[in-house]
């Protein structure tokens, strides 16, 4: 996968669940928040297309689980951004350790954007951004 972006994160104790690893469920909020800052830096504010009555959601994940993170873990979750379809669009998505470089987790993350109607309309930005990548 070529990653087009990376967002370096720590993992707080509080992620972590009784077997001291982070708890699955976390990793879809890193996932997330690398997304975000993806977009924001290709010039997408997640929020701004929100307060526009553009959504972009969530319609598929797929996770892959290689390997644990602990407490204090230093790590990378890379994006990549990718068509799926005329209206949908797919993040390939990895968090990597940095003290070992292990790939911990693979996923492919499936998106739209629903306009003020309801319905399926991807916004010229992110057309721009997929013709881009």
């Amino acid at each position: 996968m070529k990653a087009v972006f990376s967002l370096e994160f720590k993992v707080r104790d509080y992620e972590c669940d009784m077997q001291g690893i982070v708890n699955n469920a976390v990793y879809f909020n890193y996932l997330e928040h690398a997304r975000h800052e993806f977009l924001l830096d290709r010039g997408i504010d997640f929020a701004a297309l929100a307060r526009q009555n553009i959504n972009l959601v969530v319609v598929r994940s797929e996770m892959d689980y290689k390997a644990s993170l602990t407490s204090g873990d230093g790590f990378v979750v890379t994006v990549a951004v990718e068509p799926i379809s005329k209206v949908r669009f797919g993040f390939r998505q990895q968090v990597i350790r940095l003290a070992d470089s292990k790939v911990v987790l693979e996923g492919l993350v499936i998106g739209t954007a629903i306009n003020a109607r309801g319905r399926p309309e991807v916004p010229a930005e992110m057309v721009a951004l997929l013709e881009a990548e």
